[in-house]
């Protein structure tokens, strides 16, 4: 007995040094979770909750105490500085496949810190659907377009403005006219069927700006390059647009996204280096989704004198193109004079045949590349079959528009947690929000906004809200969040994958409205507030607009960081008056550089 009492003394002495000690490390960890609670407040439910957990832009620097910044200016030959094609970069980089026009984005250490400044003489831009058919030249200062694209009435240089006469290479006579043949060739186009296109090699993106008047929303597609600012054009125009290249990396959309897709003598070498081009088209095609052509080698019996070639050596590249093709599951749909329409299969029937070939070229994909896997990701010689879980997604079973805009997409079953009864909350939401948006921001629904992007993204549901307004919205995913870019596709709207901790692929000013729903706090830990907020000035518009939803823990340096940037603010309570959660209203400042000789800072 003696040694059992021993034993329970040692313990009962060992216990009392411990208990201390335990009740210390309870009542730390009670006062650190309730004030981490008392700032942070709580988490998004949403899929945009998968911020990876701990995730601050240099919480060290983004403490609630806010510091007061500032930024010099950037010097005038940075007017139109996109970070990550910058073309004072590319001798860097190869000439193989043109990698040299895809991304290639500054380490931190050679970031620009600096903000960038308009061209000398830049206006307000005009408003839309004004803006569709002019825009001033001093914004897109460009005369080497002018000069080189006159004659094929891409634009022209009227006094102080350029004019968009609405012509192309392969549209003379004007792209109403071209895209009136189109329709007759694909009656789809007219019924609602086809909502969503992508139009590689864009130009001035006259025919994606032709589509939104006949409902079609189109992405036009065209790399940093020698006609000097296609994209930026399309932009300034009011005309959906971002920079890009098929190269070796994949397009930064997700797998059977658009109903159809456009290349208007566009110059891709489409059967080249195994097909991968048309490869990454057939990736991004919905099933029973159009591929347009129009150019070499289309028509060639009676365009081949004007292409500098012999009739021989078309005739040789159209029987390859459409030998491609088919062994892509692509059939010819309609032909008639310059345009040839091809279909994706719209079930994978052919698939199934072609996986029985042991010699088929191009193969099918394994299952180790993931379809919507397109952040960085090479493109590979293979054809991404449509999975055959997915019944509804072909164009034929997609809700028509504007019925699909609503209707629930089999896909949101792939989104971890998403449902059905999800998204029709997240639409009420957004109704709820876009709503009262507009009563801290009159301007959203009247002609001074047009271009919107919205940073952080989950199912759409601010471009849904605000679908009867005149203007349209880029939707981005974060390449890091849960994938429900498919999502907003299946709804007939359109938007990219990014990563804020880098530059995006448009130039300066392009963009009226920002709107950013708890990016900070999803991202803080990987990105630095300051080169975020740096490139939302970049492709602000000045006199533009941001609307900042954010955690109240961050709201204050976000503000100290906007008023560096020569933004003015003010804070409002959300819809909700939650106290979590607050709104920071901005609009960007309309100023000319003092800087214009000076090297960059």
């Amino acid at each position: 007995m003696k040694d059992k009492d021993d034993k329970y003394e040692k313990a009962e002495r060992g216990s009392t040094k411990i208990l201390p000690k335990t009740v210390l490390l309870i009542l730390l960890c009670g006062v650190s979770f309730y004030i981490g609670g008392l700032y942070c407040g709580k988490n998004k439910v949403e899929v945009n909750d998968v911020a990876k957990a701990g995730s601050s832009l240099n919480v060290v620097d983004n403490s609630p105490q806010a510091k007061s910044v500032s930024f010099p200016e950037c010097s005038s030959d940075y007017q139109d500085y996109t970070p990550c094609t910058d073309p004072r970069k590319w001798k860097k980089y190869g000439t193989h496949r043109l990698t040299f026009m895809e991304r290639h984005c500054p380490p931190v250490f050679d970031r620009k810190q600096c903000l960038v400044p308009p061209p000398n003489g830049y206006k307000s831009p005009i408003r839309w659907p004004k803006s569709k058919n002019e825009c001033w030249y001093r914004n897109v200062p460009y005369d080497w377009i002018n000069k080189q694209k006159s004659n094929q009435h891409w634009l022209k240089k009227e006094g102080e403005k350029f004019i968009f006469p609405g012509g192309g290479t392969m549209f003379p006579n004007g792209v109403s006219a071209y895209v009136d043949l189109m329709q007759d060739l694909i009656p789809e186009m007219k019924d609602g069927t086809i909502r969503t296109a992508i139009d590689t090699g864009c130009g001035v993106a006259s025919w994606g700006g032709d589509l939104l008047d006949r409902g079609i929303l189109t992405v036009s597609l065209a790399p940093r390059d020698n006609h000097e600012a296609q994209v930026q054009f399309a932009l300034e125009r009011g005309i959906p647009a971002i920079l890009g290249i098929i190269s070796t990396q994949r397009l930064p959309f997700p797998s059977n996204s658009f109903d159809m897709a456009h290349c208007s003598r566009c110059l891709i070498p489409w059967t080249e280096f195994g097909g991968v081009y048309l490869l990454e088209v057939h990736r991004i095609l919905r099933p029973g989704g159009f591929w347009v052509l129009s150019g070499p080698p289309v028509n060639y019996e009676n365009r081949w004198k004007g292409w500098d070639t012999t009739v021989e050596e078309q005739r040789s590249n159209y029987e390859k193109l459409q030998d491609l093709l088919t062994s892509m599951c692509f059939k010819m749909y309609a032909k008639k004079d310059d345009i040839a329409v091809w279909q994706k299969s719209p079930d994978n029937t052919c698939y199934n045949k072609l996986s029985n070939d042991p010699d088929a070229y191009p193969p099918k994909c394994d299952d180790s590349l993931e379809p919507d896997s397109a952040w960085y990701t090479p493109i590979r010689p293979c054809v991404v079959v449509p999975s055959p879980k997915l019944k509804k997604t072909d164009l034929v079973s997609t809700p028509k528009w504007p019925q699909r805009l609503h209707a629930t997409p089999e896909r949101i079953s792939d989104v971890p947690g998403g449902n059905g009864g999800l998204f029709k909350r997240d639409n009420s939401k957004w109704k709820a929000r876009a709503k009262y948006y507009k009563k801290v921001l009159p301007a959203i629904g009247s002609d001074k906004i047009r271009n919107v992007m919205d940073m952080n993204t989950a199912y759409g549901g601010l471009a849904a809200a605000l679908v009867d307004d005149p203007l349209w919205v880029m939707n981005v995913v974060s390449s890091y969040a849960a994938n429900t870019l498919p999502v907003v596709f299946d709804r007939g709207l359109i938007g990219t994958y990014h990563d804020w901790c880098e530059a995006f692929s448009t130039y300066p000013r392009t963009y009226d409205l920002l709107h950013v729903d708890g990016l900070f706090t999803a991202e803080s830990q990987r990105c630095e507030m300051k080169y975020v907020m740096l490139e939302m000035d970049r492709i602000l518009r000045p006199n533009g607009y941001a609307i900042i939803r954010e955690s109240s823990y961050f709201v204050d340096t976000i503000a100290s960081v906007a008023k560096g940037l020569r933004w003015s603010c003010r804070k409002e309570k959300t819809e909700s008056e939650s106290e979590n959660e607050k709104l920071l209203v901005c609009q960007k400042k309309l100023w000319y550089s003092s800087n214009a000789t000076s090297e960059t800072k």
